[in-house]
């Protein structure tokens, strides 16, 4: 067998030096013949109904070309379909200009067409609009009276055991309202899409999204294209964090204007109008924990809400990930969303356990300040090798070792128990820890590996890379496995039109499109063996492909470099200009079905807060993560840092502020919705702790770009409380809560 030498190195990003010098094209920036530029105009009411439209002024303004509405817009397809990716059939996806209906603030109502975006711009300020308006609620506190559960969610909402006798019986109990805030995406690359017209009745598509199959697939059955007519582009995402899951509205708008004028036509969403699409839910849940007099957990009972749209709904896993995490006989869960006038949520990184777990880690905090032990040591007895929830074995599980490893960088040991105990200067300093668990997927994928005569090998795959480095392990899987250097391998992704692959979602695409690399390299590498021995006056004599070795651009007999041929050579000795090979991989064939598949972490935190201001900052943060088999340790530890920036965002200042009488989002730029800022980023320690695991995937992956955002906020909101003493059960912690 070969081995493969690129695992487990250490490599710059390979498209790094495109990004950083401008070299990298992204959506709104592709070139084409007679492009025009669409700016899309939003609702000034949030619930109601357009009386009339005037775009006469718009249209007025040099350069302006088409005013799009409800009333001119093509007829296509897409207007009569059911069906789209909701959860609820009954309530399909959002479709922009459809009717007159509004829906939430700054809702579309209006494409403004020009030859120029300042055209464009200019004339998207002078479509006027008459509205009727209806009342609206914005605040999921008011929505709670009309939760609902989904079908597909019931069979989720378990109960088994008897929660009241063991609450009653318990020697501790907790039981408290938590609250996350909505949270909204905010990548550096705001969604575009760029439509480029053929005139053959055919499209190309630059789109920001996480799947260009995907998005060619809903993009041609909303617009009615064959099979082969749309080919959707997105080599490079500037972050996406489940943004791009499904293309966003400012494509279907390009779409739409492309069809409708027969041109090429630039959508591209402002900072303002990212605020009017896909998000995290607001969530609030009641959480009641118990235990017994050993600190084992006795009963768990989870009811939460979270919002979710009038027009679709939404759902996530929200009560499920701390019961699998920390088994229980006595277990109640009750999951539900509730409706309000806005946009329909979506994926945001860690959908569902950010929300669920990061809650639920703050209450187990709590138990253990009830019972009188240490928060660590309250994990480490309710410590299981076996999926609390589906009682399965895991096909690994090195959670153990990442609260050691953990605890010891951290310095845990040193942590006094009381509140308010630890001081540095003026400052109260707080320490708090928590557990992150998330799913290891893996999506069915393919890869086709192609080498030429000069050695070269180009990987393709229609997989995309949304920043997490998708890329580079794909060149380093390759290179390892035909014993390559870095340079002369190619990768060719993020194009619906090569070989394919799933979206790029839940921390799936190393372990999918990994392993699918892999043994499309492994295919080839077999086939250059056959060529090669088929020859006369070989010089490998008798030996057998599992005696072989890949290095140096070689292939040669292991321990004897003496015996070889240059890869490039064998693909001339084919006769043919290339070699190829291509390979998949099916979960329902490559996966493990009866055991848990599952990531975990082990999150320190230290947090000093001013005692007269109440000004909290985060100075550590030590994140211990069992993630399988590391391709990348420097990309991978990249992953767990942007995880834990955004946590710390979480729990200090992610927040969309309404003014619930207007229904509209305030704080709706960078200056105002806060994130995280270098300033407010010190020591970030991550570590991976061994893990071998043969049975989640292929190559043993497990993914890192979710659980680094897992158990982060509540170590933080941890720590905040054994500095100051006050339990914050609301999340953000801000300013105004400390005082």
């Amino acid at each position: 067998m070969m081995d493969q030498p690129g695992i487990g190195a250490a490599l710059d990003r390979v498209d790094g030096m495109a990004k950083v010098t401008g070299r990298a094209v992204y959506a709104g920036e592709h070139p084409a013949r007679g492009l025009l530029y669409g700016v899309a105009v939003g609702a000034e009411i949030t619930r109601g109904r357009i009386v009339s439209i005037d775009a006469s002024q718009a249209r007025r303004i040099d350069g302006v070309v088409e005013v799009l509405t409800h009333e001119n817009r093509p007829h296509v397809p897409w207007f009569d379909m059911r069906d789209g990716g909701s959860a609820d059939s009954a309530k399909p996806p959002f479709r922009v200009l459809r009717n007159a209906d509004i829906a939430f603030a700054d809702q579309p109502i209006a494409l403004v067409v020009g030859t120029s975006f300042e055209a464009a711009r200019r004339g998207a300020m002078l479509v006027t609009t008459r509205y009727e308006s209806a009342s609206h609620n914005t605040r999921l506190d008011a929505a709670l009276a009309e939760r609902r559960t989904p079908e597909q969610k019931k069979r989720r909402n378990v109960t088994r055991g008897d929660v009241e006798a063991a609450r009653a019986a318990a020697a501790a109990v907790v039981e408290q309202r938590y609250r996350l805030a909505m949270e909204h995406h905010h990548p550096i690359e705001m969604h575009a899409t760029t439509v480029e017209w053929h005139g053959d009745g055919s499209v190309t598509v630059y789109d920001k999204n996480q799947g260009s199959q995907n998005a060619r697939d809903q993009l041609a059955q909303a617009f009615g294209h064959a099979a082969g007519t749309l080919r959707v582009i997105n080599p490079y995402v500037g972050g996406a964090f489940g943004s791009g899951l499904r293309p966003a509205y400012q494509a279907y708008l390009a779409m739409l204007a492309a069809v409708m004028l027969r041109r090429s036509v630039r959508v591209m969403l402002t900072r303002r109008q990212m605020f009017t699409h896909v998000h995290r839910p607001a969530c609030i849940e009641d959480i009641i924990l118990a235990c017994d007099a050993e600190s084992r957990l006795s009963a768990i009972a989870l009811r939460a809400t979270t919002s979710t749209s009038r027009v679709e709904t939404y759902t996530e896993n929200v009560v499920g990930w701390g019961p699998a995490a920390h088994p229980c006989p006595n277990l109640r869960l009750d999951y539900a969303v509730a409706a309000l006038d806005t946009p329909t949520p979506g994926n945001m990184r860690a959908p569902g356990a950010a929300t669920g777990m990061n809650l639920f880690e703050i209450a187990m905090d709590e138990l253990a300040y009830a019972r009188g032990v240490d928060p660590l040591a309250l994990r480490l007895i309710n410590y299981s090798d076996t999926h609390g929830l589906s009682a399965l074995p895991y096909t690994s599980k090195a959670l153990m070792a990442a609260y050691r490893e953990g605890a010891t960088r951290f310095g845990w040991h040193k942590r006094s128990h009381e509140p308010r105990s630890m001081r540095a200067g003026r400052e109260l300093v707080g320490w708090g820890m928590a557990t992150g668990i998330w799913d290891a997927l893996m999506l069915p994928a393919s890869a086709r590996a192609t080498l030429d005569r000069d050695g070269m090998l180009a990987i393709a795959s229609a997989a995309s890379d949304i920043g997490t480095g998708t890329c580079t392990i794909m060149a380093q899987i390759a290179a390892g496995a035909l014993g390559l250097p870095l340079e002369r391998v190619r990768v060719f992704l993020g194009d619906s039109s090569l070989p394919a692959t799933a979206l790029e979602g839940g921390s799936s695409m190393a372990a999918s499109v990994g392993a699918a690399v892999s043994r499309a390299c492994n295919g080839l590498a077999r086939r250059l063996f056959e060529i090669l021995t088929q020859s006369k006056d070989h010089p490998l004599g008798a030996a057998r492909f599992d005696e072989m070795e890949f290095r140096d651009g070689r292939l040669r007999l292991a321990g004897d470099p003496s015996r070889s041929m240059a890869l490039g050579d064998i693909v001339a000795l084919s006769g043919e200009s290339s070699l190829q090979c291509e390979a998949a991989v099916d979960p329902s064939k490559d996966g493990v079905g009866a055991k848990a598949k599952n990531t975990h972490s082990a999150v320190f935190a230290e947090v000093r807060v001013d005692e007269e201001l109440g000004v909290p900052r985060v100075t550590r943060l030590t994140l211990a993560v069992a993630a399988g088999r590391i391709i990348n340790p420097k990309t991978a530890r990249s992953q767990i840092l942007g995880g834990a920036v955004m946590g710390i965002g979480m729990a200090l200042q992610e927040q969309s502020m309404f003014d619930h009488r207007l229904g509209r989002i305030m704080n709706h730029s960078l200056a105002e919705y806060h994130i995280p800022c270098h300033a407010d980023i010190n020591d970030i320690e991550v570590i991976f702790v061994d893990e071998p695991d043969a049975e989640t995937s292929p190559l043993g992956v497990k993914g890192v770009g979710e659980i680094g955002i897992v158990g982060t906020a509540a170590a933080i909101a941890n720590a905040v409380h054994h500095a100051t003493g006050k339990r914050i059960r609301e999340l953000p912690i801000t300013l105004d809560r400390l005082l």
